[in-house]
């Protein structure tokens, strides 16, 4: 019988360093990427979403939280850091222009 246990701590002593930091660099991606999609989503709805500014923006942030959770699993099954971090970095570009497009046809008045 194969001793199990020693092939496991050869597996994990060939990964080291580099498998450990791609891990910290996901989480890391994970989290201000992930925060970062979700706040601008929050943001972007909260000012199109076509209802009383109060529901939309109770609404957006309950969207926010699904937001955030998709995110955070799409950082961890996508093939390469790269992918994953172009996979937010798209999201993050089009939500902030649509925000400022939001922000700049939707003048700030009095809140409803």
């Amino acid at each position: 019988m194969a001793n199990v246990s020693g092939s496991i701590d050869r597996d994990r002593s060939r990964r080291g360093w580099r498998y450990r930091s791609a891990v910290a660099a996901r989480v890391l991606l994970a989290a201000f990427g992930g925060y970062g999609v979700a706040a601008l989503a929050t943001a972007f709805l909260s000012l199109t979403l076509p209802m009383v500014r109060s529901e939309a923006v109770a609404t957006a942030t309950l969207l926010s939280f699904a937001i955030l959770a998709g995110a955070v699993v799409w950082v961890f099954a996508a093939r390469t850091l790269t992918r994953a971090a172009i996979g937010l970095g798209l999201p993050l570009a089009l939500l902030g222009l649509g925000l400022w497009v939001a922000l700049s046809l939707n003048p700030m008045g009095p809140p409803a």
